[in-house]
């Protein structure tokens, strides 16, 4: 599902209207990635958690040509899923 299909979805099982559901999902992942850029974690029970997880800088290999590189120290996000959701996928 993308973000269209979820636009859709909201807009049909509430009755509102394409514009209202497109508003609602944009605000949702616009905090979600605030929240998430200012190093917060957002946890929506019983389906997931995002956090933010943090890298320190390493030396590792480029493979073409085989040289050490530098890598910066970096975060990235992670998704972690809850044990509601891997129930109702692993039925």
């Amino acid at each position: 599902m993308n973000k269209m299909e979820l636009i859709s979805k909201l807009k049909d099982e509430t009755g509102i209207s394409k514009s209202e559901a497109g508003t609602i999902v944009k605000i949702f992942f616009d905090k979600m990635a605030e929240s998430l850029a200012s190093g917060d974690r957002v946890e929506i029970r019983g389906l997931c958690s995002f956090y933010v997880k943090d890298y320190k800088a390493y030396t590792g290999r480029n493979p073409k040509t085989g040289k050490n590189v530098k890598v910066a120290p970096k975060k990235l996000p992670f998704f972690k899923c809850g044990k509601e959701l891997k129930d109702r996928v692993d039925y």
